[in-house]
């Protein structure tokens, strides 16, 4: 089993929320910012968590998490992130796990990181992902850090896709039932934010 001290968290920041229309990880839900509530849900699992995110990282001064941008040119998506945190991740300890997850997900279960860690200890497979509903949600994982060097050299070949990538590697996908909500729903659009506001109050 793998323990909170073994696992660092980086919070996917980086969309542009164009279907939205704002800046996702700002948005108020209830009085909190999404990347507010997924830092309340990630933190307590982790032993530190990042941001990764381009532009401006003034934006995010308030959370006084560090603030990741991209190190492969292009913007090649979710991958490019969990690139970054894991070359974070790397400066506190080459060995440890790096727990992807993104900032419009404010429903994320309590016990992601141990039901994660628990999957892919009996698996065997280096990677461990998320699923409900009979979606998979790769973005949603623990990444061995071991694997940065042959990331970034894909992320430059130009192999981009998240599932196709993890399941290059080896992944084994952990189902959660619950809801509603559904634990992973992703706010990508003003109705999406509507549904989440419903089911907070």
């Amino acid at each position: 089993m793998t323990d909170a001290g073994s696992v660092v968290g980086v919070v996917l920041a980086g969309g542009k929320g164009s279907r939205i229309g704002s800046d996702k990880a700002l948005i108020d839900l209830g009085g909190q910012s999404l990347l507010g509530r997924v830092l309340a849900r990630v933190a307590p699992q982790v032993m530190a968590v990042a941001v990764s995110a381009n532009g401006d990282p003034r934006r995010f001064a308030g959370s006084g998490l560090p603030v990741l941008a991209d190190t492969v040119s292009g913007q090649p998506g979710p991958l490019a992130g969990v690139l970054a945190g894991m070359a974070w991740a790397r400066t506190l300890d080459r060995n440890k796990l790096l727990l992807s997850v993104p900032v419009d997900a404010p429903f994320l279960p309590w016990d992601l990181v141990a039901r994660l860690a628990s999957a892919r200890a009996r698996s065997g497979k280096a990677i461990a992902c998320a699923a409900s509903r009979g979606r998979r949600h790769p973005v949603v994982a623990l990444w061995p850090v071991t694997l940065a060097t042959r990331l970034e050299a894909d992320l430059r070949a130009g192999r981009c896709k998240v599932g196709e990538w993890a399941d290059s590697v080896g992944c084994v996908e952990v189902d959660f039932a619950g809801g509603p909500p559904d634990p992973f729903l992703n706010i990508n659009t003003p109705a999406d934010l509507d549904a989440a506001r419903a089911q907070l109050s």
